[in-house]
């Protein structure tokens, strides 16, 4: 079965602030360390959502406008063999992230109000392979966070959070058939806990700096792939973040707020995605996958309104001697979602929104 240059990636792993639970951008991939051989890849991602909402009679009707904006998606990997069973690889991602920026002036309860998140992670993996296609594989993490935030229906709220880095750990396994171009793999990354500094006002009156503490969510990522027809693949992944345990809660805002979190998320989240590749020639590939993850309900932060979503993504890849090109686009369906403020639940809908990404992933054996 001819598989080897078929697509089995829709679009670099990039993805929108709506495309995962919580603040999910990257999905923390580790599949360059299966490639073959020597190997090196770079990848980027344009991200355009557009999220708007309106807010309820109560709170004037006002729409929002569209609160997030358009960002960029970094990646890169190195692979390379040490024997004919122990392999490597480096691994480059920006793993979460949030761009929101109510636009002012539209009489939206939240107009002004913005937030940005800014994560990059550094893996460094090994892999030993077994006898009987089974194996395993697992590394450190190391990963930088910072964040800042402005809310001024809370009282002229700011908060900014300097850089922390943070160090965590991967661990997987799993089981490969070359003759049918089956793989499955397994892989656990660990939360990574951070002691951010934190500066706080309100109304421009500075609070004394504390600390934050945030943990980015453990995960699990369970990839396959299998070869269906000749040069016909079929391939997908489920991922599940454990989203319900991140919190942001600085003492300041905690304290006017009785208490509240800045951003939390009530529930865990499953991310599922599914495709087939097709190889039409010696040098041309296409695939077409979708995603789905399911809305869970209740009410969203007003910094991330946002509730599950459904995607189709197209790609083609062009194979020429060594190197191998990835292009694709996704077009993303942003689920429904309810805002809430103390005194109104719901406060706003957020409802018809989507994102389309589009990237490019060049990848290089040697």
């Amino acid at each position: 079965m001819t598989v080897k240059h078929i697509a089995i990636a829709a679009l670099l792993g990039s993805a929108c602030t709506a495309q995962a639970g919580g603040i999910d951008r990257s999905g923390q991939s580790i599949l360059a360390l299966f490639e073959s051989g020597r190997y090196a890849e770079f990848s980027l991602g344009a991200v355009s959502p557009d999220t708007s909402g309106t807010s309820v009679v109560g709170l004037g009707g006002a729409g929002s406008g569209d609160m997030t904006s358009s960002f960029l998606q970094l990646g890169a990997a190195y692979k390379a063999d040490i024997n004919d069973r122990l392999s490597y690889a480096i691994i480059y991602d920006q793993p979460f992230g949030a761009d929101v920026d109510y636009p002012a002036g539209t009489g939206y309860y939240a107009a002004g109000a913005a937030a940005d998140l800014d994560a990059h992670a550094i893996t460094g993996l090994l892999r030993y392979k077994f006898q009987n296609n089974f194996s395993v594989h697992g590394g450190v993490r190391v990963q930088s966070i910072e964040a800042t935030a402005a809310i001024p229906f809370i009282g002229g709220y700011a908060v900014n959070g300097a850089r922390d880095i943070g160090v965590g750990y991967v661990a997987g396994v799993a089981y490969e058939r070359p003759d049918i171009a089956l793989r499955v793999a397994l892989t656990y990354n660990s939360g990574i806990e951070h002691d951010v500094e934190t500066t706080e006002s309100f109304g421009g009156a500075p609070l004394p700096t504390t600390t934050t503490q945030i943990e980015t969510p453990q995960s699990i990522n369970l990839d396959f792939r299998t070869g269906i027809a000749q040069d016909t693949l079929l391939f997908g992944g489920i991922r599940w973040a454990e989203w319900s345990e991140f919190d942001i809660t600085p003492v300041g805002y905690a304290g006017a707020t009785g208490g509240a979190s800045l951003v939390s998320y009530d529930n865990d989240v499953f991310t599922y995605s599914l495709g087939v590749g097709r190889r039409l020639n010696e040098n041309w590939s296409v695939s077409a996958s979708v995603g789905f993850e399911k809305s869970n309900g209740g009410f969203a932060s007003n910094l991330g309104p946002t509730d599950g979503f459904k995607s189709l993504a197209l790609a083609a890849v062009y194979t020429q001697d060594n190197m191998k090109i990835t292009t694709g686009i996704r077009y993303i369906n942003i689920g429904d979602a309810q805002t809430a403020i103390p005194g109104f639940a719901p406060a706003a809908n957020f409802e018809d929104n989507h994102a389309v990404a589009i990237g490019v992933k060049v990848g290089y054996n040697f």
